[in-house]
């Protein structure tokens, strides 16, 4: 049981590391864009790059990438929500299951890391990099982003092995049965 419990506690440490270095990183950016790049300008190290990548100082008060401009108070609740979730549901995982503790703590950083900047930035958030025509985004919405993406990998992958042992199981008793037929 002492160990089961060190376990947890090392994996609460995990998502509560991951997540303080999301929160970390993409409020140490924001800061920089605020304070060394006036707003709605643009910073770009060489000007053949600034089609492609760039650097703005952008507000945004909807969702991620810019959608739903004006509802930045559901997204806080919205994200409040999600981060209970995931802390809630964090214990029920398999305690050797780190690829789905490291997913959750980079969704949780960066759910928090913008609820930081809607709560002390009256319900706006800094977005700064610009790729091409893609919507304005920030690291947060990043860590979301490629979050959810390795989740949804993760769980196809485990689907696709669940499915492949069940078909080999199969196949095993369907030989042992033909076996003792003969």
């Amino acid at each position: 049981m002492k160990s089961y419990k060190k376990k947890m506690i090392l994996n609460y440490a995990l998502l509560a590391t991951v997540a303080l270095l999301v929160i970390g990183l993409d409020q140490w950016t924001k800061y920089l864009v605020r304070t060394r790049l006036a707003y709605g300008s643009m910073w770009s190290p060489w000007d053949w790059l600034a089609p492609y990548a760039r650097i703005v100082h952008w507000d945004n008060s909807g969702a991620a990438f810019g959608m739903l401009q004006g509802f930045g108070g559901v997204f806080t609740i919205l994200a409040i929500m999600v981060a209970i979730g995931i802390i809630y549901y964090y214990p029920r995982l398999d305690p050797d299951d780190w690829p789905m503790r490291l997913i959750l703590g980079m969704q949780l950083g960066g759910a928090l890391g913008n609820v930081v900047d809607r709560i002390t930035r009256e319900g706006r958030v800094t977005d700064f990099i610009s790729l091409g025509t893609f919507p304005v985004f920030n690291v947060a919405d990043s860590s979301i982003t490629v979050g959810t993406i390795l989740l949804i990998s993760l769980i196809w992958y485990r689907d696709i092995l669940e499915r492949k042992a069940a078909e080999r199981l199969q196949s095993e008793q369907a030989t042992a049965k033909v076996g003792e037929k003969e």
